[in-house]
């Protein structure tokens, strides 16, 4: 008599994937030949400014939660434009087992694409652990507007554990590498004074337009806890601090306004 192997266990948390093509129509504007999401990832189709195609992430279910692994994958053909936002904030939930979740965003832009991926904000539930990963490649003339917001914990909440890293290439080349891990478990002195210094909120806005190239912008404090950093390629990185999340907001929103054109 032979015995039958046995079953593996099924993987723990949900697995799912939001994949997003834009093209140029030839009419002037962009169409959006994919658009299709899986489980909490759900897409829906908005009105964009001018040649701009719209598209909204809505959670349709509470994710991530520990275990899970999530990613939103959108690629922008030649000469289309893209504005890709999510509904509500994302909140980091822990899971049964306080096995990790795994959040993933990849962005390809192709020649003379344009892209603004402005989600709402990540917070950091109390007892989570989520890794977030964002990875950008484009072409030497796409341009690219990228806002990151994260919290920690809600309201009279401490934070769960958060490992975000963000890798840009344009043309191949490395543009930037930046690794954020903060909460429970992150390396010492996430939030001492050359960290976080207490604060509630962090957040970056990434913006790489090739006419840069020609007009950099040049290093700026802006505010109290905000700092504006041309990089080595025609982008410049803003990063701030934020007791809270509706000042950062504000923060972000006005440097979008002095850098994005």
């Amino acid at each position: 008599m032979t015995t039958a192997p046995p079953v593996p266990p099924p993987a723990a948390g949900v697995r799912a994937t939001a994949r997003i093509h834009a093209v140029a129509d030839g009419r002037g504007g962009t169409a959006l030949p994919l658009l299709a999401g899986e489980g909490p990832l759900a897409l829906r189709r908005t009105r964009g400014r001018e040649a701009e195609a719209g598209v909204v992430l809505v959670g349709a279910m509470s994710a991530p939660l520990g275990g899970d692994h999530l990613t939103v994958r959108a690629t922008v053909g030649p000469a289309a434009r893209l504005a890709l936002t999510s509904a509500a904030a994302t909140l980091a939930l822990p899971g049964r087992a306080g096995e990790p979740a795994r959040y993933d965003v990849e962005l390809d832009l192709e020649d003379g694409a344009a892209l603004r991926w402005l989600p709402e904000q990540l917070v950091s539930v109390r007892g989570s652990d989520l890794r977030v990963r964002t990875r950008v490649r484009l072409a030497p003339t796409a341009r690219l507007l990228l806002r990151e917001e994260q919290v920690l914990g809600r309201h009279g909440e401490q934070p769960g554990l958060l490992r975000s890293r963000l890798t840009v290439t344009r043309g191949g080349r490395p543009l930037l590498d930046q690794e954020l891990a903060c909460g429970p478990g992150a390396p010492g002195g996430w939030d001492g004074p050359a960290g976080l210094a207490g604060h509630r909120a962090v957040g970056q806005l990434l913006v790489v337009d090739p006419a840069f190239a020609e007009d950099p912008p040049p290093p700026a404090v802006l505010g109290e806890c905000a700092v504006a950093t041309p990089l080595a390629g025609p982008a410049v990185l803003v990063t701030a601090l934020a007791g809270d999340a509706l000042r950062l907001r504000e923060v972000l929103d006005e440097a979008c306004r002095a850098y994005h054109r």
